[in-house]
C-alpha cells in the first residue's frame, strides 16, 4: 500500500508562485508514475502534470506548460509540483497521485494511490 501526503498549498497572488510536495511511502518512488491533479467544485478532476515511471517522461496539461514543472527526488521518495506566474484559474485542490505502472494526465481514475489534496487559492 502506498500512502502519498501533499503539503505547500496556501493563498498566493497573481503572478506569484508556490511549490508543493508529495512525500511517499510504502514504496520507493522511482517505482511509480506520479502526477499531480487539480479539481475546483463543480468541475471534473483534470490531470495538471504526470511524470512516468521508466524514462521520467513528463506531460502537462496546456494551460500550465511553460508554468509548471514535475519533478522528483527518488532518494528522499519526494515529488514536487513548482508552479509559477500562476493565475486565478489554477486555483483548486492539488492533489498527488502514484501508480505502479505509468501515469496519464488524460486518465486520472486510472491512478491507484491519492492524497488527501491540498488547497491552492490564487487571489489578489
Amino acid at each position: 500500500q502506498v500512502q502519498l501526503v501533499e503539503s505547500g498549498g496556501g493563498l498566493v497572488q497573481p503572478g506569484g508562485s508556490l511549490r508543493l510536495s508529495c512525500v511517499a511511502s510504502g514504496l520507493p518512488l522511482d517505482y511509480l508514475g506520479i502526477g499531480w491533479f487539480r479539481q475546483v467544485p463543480g468541475k471534473e478532476r483534470e490531470g495538471v502534470a504526470c511524470s512516468s515511471r521508466r524514462d521520467e517522461r513528463t506531460e502537462y496539461l496546456d494551460p500550465v506548460k511553460g508554468r509548471f514543472t514535475i519533478s522528483r527526488d527518488n532518494a528522499r521518495n519526494v515529488a514536487y509540483l513548482e508552479m509559477n506566474n500562476m493565475k486565478p484559474e489554477d486555483t483548486g485542490v492539488y492533489y498527488c497521485a502514484a501508480d505502479r505502472y505509468s501515469c496519464s494526465i488524460y486518465v486520472p481514475g486510472a491512478m491507484e494511490y491519492w492524497g488527501e489534496g491540498t488547497l491552492v487559492t490564487v487571489s489578489s
